[in-house]
């Protein structure tokens, strides 16, 4: 006997990412159909998909785009997956536009509804509270904001999607991708979900965010001595460096040097060297053909092994995968 679709219900609002939300409705929509035809079998839909918004407004995209709803988010009694989109436009703005729909996505998520956000769609999700003391993430330009405003959520901004007790986060503003994949195979299975991304031509699981993410946000701030320090490591990534010798050359002890760092930027110094130099590991796979023994050297490591270990714990693909997966010539 047939069962009945699962029922996805994306909330729309004024400023969204119009990929997240139509894009999602897409996937969700072809599980169980596109593998299918492609194969000339019998088409076997997984999901009802239906967007909803405040009081069923037409809503205008951060693209300039206008969704019609297909009813209000007053009106969805039940929904199995409850889906919120990136925002795509100022997030305070947006916050503050969507306060008094809170309690209904507290209502959806408390009668069962397995809840969702993508990329900033996360920092709607945490003004309802559901995150707190919940594992999250979100896109990794918009961390420092999600912790200081959010500091009861446990974010992990490295990671590219995170699931606790019925609550998902994705990370980047096309992690909507991955984290409509999870769902399916949730739902649906492995089987169904693999099927669906080869359909449309998708990978089915990407771990982290590490490999897009760039060192240029730890700058923003207003130690200048930190930056000097920064300016040195970013400048002879090929020596051998030291912590004693970092501090020594800008006049500083190593305890201060130390815990200006951490409070400039999140870590220790030579926390920041290591991603610093796989940050240029990275750029030099994706831009030149030099073999990975003259790019490890490069950046001052000696050892490959240990470093292709670090490289893949950091991005999920070796050295090779990445270069493979995003060098641009």
């Amino acid at each position: 006997m047939n069962r009945t679709p699962f029922i996805v219900t994306v909330f729309g609002f004024e400023h969204a990412l119009a990929s997240a939300i139509t894009g999602a409705l897409d996937l969700f929509a072809f599980a169980g159909i596109s593998w299918q035809r492609i194969h000339h079998q019998r088409p076997t839909p997984q999901f009802t998909v239906q967007l909803a918004s405040s009081h069923g407004q037409p809503i205008v995209c951060s693209n300039q785009l206008t969704l019609t709803p297909h009813l209000a988010i007053e009106d969805v009694a039940h929904t199995d997956i409850l889906l919120i989109p990136t925002i795509g436009g100022d997030i305070d703005t947006v916050l503050q536009n969507n306060a008094n729909q809170l309690v209904q996505l507290r209502r959806l998520h408390k009668q069962g509804a397995d809840i969702a956000a993508n990329c900033t769609g996360t920092f709607l999700l945490a003004e309802t509270g559901i995150l707190n003391d919940k594992v999250a993430t979100t896109h990794w330009g918009y961390a420092d904001k999600f912790k200081a405003r959010y500091p009861m959520v446990n974010v992990q901004p490295d990671k590219m999607v995170t699931e606790d007790n019925s609550v998902f986060c994705a990370g980047g503003g096309m992690a909507w991708i991955d984290l409509a994949l999870l769902l399916i195979e949730r739902y649906c299975g492995n089987g169904i979900a693999s099927d669906t991304a080869k359909s449309h031509v998708l990978d089915l699981s990407r771990a982290n965010q590490t490999a897009y993410a760039s060192s240029r946000q730890f700058k923003f701030h207003q130690d200048k001595d930190i930056l000097a320090v920064q300016h040195y490591i970013d400048a002879h990534l090929h020596t051998p460096m030291t912590l004693n010798e970092l501090a020594g050359k800008h006049n500083l002890t190593e305890r201060t040097l130390i815990r200006r760092f951490k409070h400039a930027c999140g870590f220790t110094p030579l926390q920041y060297l290591q991603r610093i130099r796989l940050e240029r590991a990275r750029k030099l796979l994706e831009t030149t053909h030099a073999p990975i023994e003259s790019i490890v050297n490069q950046i001052g490591y000696e050892d490959l092994s240990s470093f292709s270990r670090l490289f893949k714990k950091n991005t999920s693909l070796s050295p090779s995968q990445y270069r493979s997966k995003f060098q641009r010539f």
